[in-house]
């Protein structure tokens, strides 16, 4: 019995060792989470999301991460594996528009037709019309783009893409969910939104000090950005002008929209009417607000297996917004049948609803 007891007490201390000291990639640092709202007023609970129609996507295809209807009438869509698949708006005739060989998380169209990507593995890309890929930006004043993740093209060509983590490379850290988890844990707030200018095949630094910045929509006169910040559950608006600009700095160019959203943002994508969509690809978690000002506690959870992550759970949620910061339409799907919703694709007849690993398209009746 008493080497029973001595054998315990050895693991034990063993195991405490192990989540105490052993290595892990992050640094955490502490920062203030205000209580998480709930679902309420704006963002009240409701089933508008739920019973979506589904597109099954060709075999081995999943996570739509991003969905645009081309001036082709056509829908392509960024997955997981790499490729953009460009199909009917119906689902039917599927074809891989182009294979970048990384994965592309947003794209849009430039003015002369090029579909410009926010390649998380390669950096911002071109498709060019005959489907050949190039890379437009790979880094900034000799800084690597590690995370590239959305983009919006503004009518005179220029390029705005969020660069989401200055720590964590989705090639270096397994994947882009692996990568993404790692920066939100250690909330150093490395993101930055980065402008690239086709005129001058320069790329600069528009604003800065953001917890993993997801989404970038412009506003209707061009003026301004909007910006999904995921990690801090907060939407920016940014002057486009603003150079170099710490979000933290106070400054009048960088203000926050929306805070404390009852989930992550993700996605932004503008639609009719002046609405701006967002997807929200989880709900909060009372667990992880409350890890917030506690570093050590982030860190630990990665010692944990990775089923004891406290990862959000299957939630599915959108809003839209006007130009005004206005509310203007919530749908959710609080059984969760169809979760990690990262965004909105509105076109004249449907809602095309986005998500992050599923290995099908929903859409509903507008």
């Amino acid at each position: 019995m008493k080497k029973l007891v001595v054998g315990v007490l050895v693991l034990l201390a063993a195991l405490a060792a192990y989540l105490a000291f052993w290595p892990v990639p992050v640094q955490p640092v502490a920062w203030s989470a205000t209580a998480a709202p709930g679902y309420q007023g704006a963002h009240a609970s409701n089933t508008r999301l739920a019973g979506l129609t589904l597109i099954q996507l060709p075999p081995g295809e999943a996570g739509p991460e991003h969905v645009v209807l081309g001036r082709d009438g056509k829908l392509y869509a960024a997955v997981a594996s790499g490729r953009i698949l460009r199909m009917n708006p119906d689902g039917s005739a599927p074809e891989v528009y182009a294979d970048t060989g990384g994965r592309v998380l947003g794209f849009d169209f430039d003015p002369a037709g090029r579909l410009i990507a926010a390649d998380a593995v390669k950096g911002l890309l071109a498709v060019d019309t005959d489907r050949r890929v190039t890379v437009l930006a790979d880094q900034v004043n000799g800084d690597p783009i590690r995370y590239a993740d959305a983009v919006v093209v503004a009518r005179n060509g220029r390029v705005y893409f969020s660069d989401a983590s200055g720590r964590f490379a989705p090639a270096a850290w397994g994947g882009t969910f692996e990568a993404a988890v790692l920066d939100i844990i250690e909330q150093r707030a490395t993101g930055r939104i980065l402008e690239y200018d086709p005129a001058t095949q320069k790329t600069r630094v528009v604003v800065r000090g953001l917890s993993f910045p997801n989404g970038v929509a412009l506003s209707a006169d061009e003026q301004h950005l909007y910006v999904a910040e995921t990690g801090r559950y907060r939407l920016w608006k940014v002057a486009v002008d603003a150079a170099d600009l710490d979000a933290g700095s106070g400054s009048p160019q960088a203000k926050v929209l929306f805070d404390n959203l009852p989930g992550y943002p993700d996605n932004l994508m503008r639609g009719d009417e002046g609405r701006i969509w967002v997807g929200l690809s989880g709900p909060r978690s009372a667990a992880v607000d409350d890890m917030a000002s506690k570093p050590f506690l982030r860190a630990l959870t990665l010692r944990l297996p990775r089923a004891l992550w406290p990862l959000p759970k299957p939630y599915g949620h959108v809003f839209a917004f006007d130009d005004s910061g206005r509310i203007v339409a919530d749908l959710q799907d609080p059984a969760g049948s169809y979760p990690q919703t990262t965004g909105v694709t509105e076109t004249a007849e449907r809602l095309y609803i986005q998500n992050l690993h599923l290995g099908v398209l929903g859409w509903k009746p507008r």
